[in-house]
């Protein structure tokens, strides 16, 4: 088992499109649905896999590309401690000041090296100025807990 490393910035409005992190249905609309709805069906199967906007599923990071991963580590400590050096990296820029809080920011990353280490998935989120948005993840891959089906991402 070990874990791999996500983040992504970018404007509230780009993360909030949901249809573009949810997989598609895995029954295609029927023969004679409007084409508009199968369009739209062709475009969300085609771009979830490989759009960089963060899955609502932690787990389906595993199925985007492997230069989206941006560490792997075989101890949940190690992947802890980056989730860790990117809130502090990021803490200025959170929007709301309580989330700035360094003790409450140490809390976050014990709980993660917990989770982790028991095989879960751990992923954060915080607003950031002009209104961005963050998004950490730390998955736990070879097998994931959630969805062992998925494959390593990173050969």
């Amino acid at each position: 088992m070990h874990h791999h490393g996500y983040l992504w910035t970018g404007p509230k409005h780009r993360f909030d499109q949901d249809a573009l992190r949810r997989p598609p249905h895995p029954t295609p609309p029927p023969a004679g649905s409007r084409p508009e709805l199968l369009q739209r069906y062709r475009e969300v199967a085609a771009e979830f896999p490989v759009v960089d906007l963060p899955p609502l599923e932690t787990a389906y990071w595993l199925i985007k590309p492997g230069s989206l991963v941006r560490g792997t580590w075989d101890e949940a400590k190690e992947a802890a401690a980056w989730l860790g050096e990117r809130l502090a990296e990021y803490a200025p820029r959170f929007a709301d000041e309580r989330d700035r809080d360094i003790t409450r920011l140490a809390t976050l990353v014990a709980s993660a090296a917990e989770r982790l280490a028991s095989g879960a998935d751990v992923s954060l989120g915080h607003y950031l100025e002009r209104p961005s948005y963050l998004s950490l993840a730390a998955v736990t891959c070879s097998p994931n807990r959630a969805r062992p089906q998925l494959t390593c991402p990173v050969q």
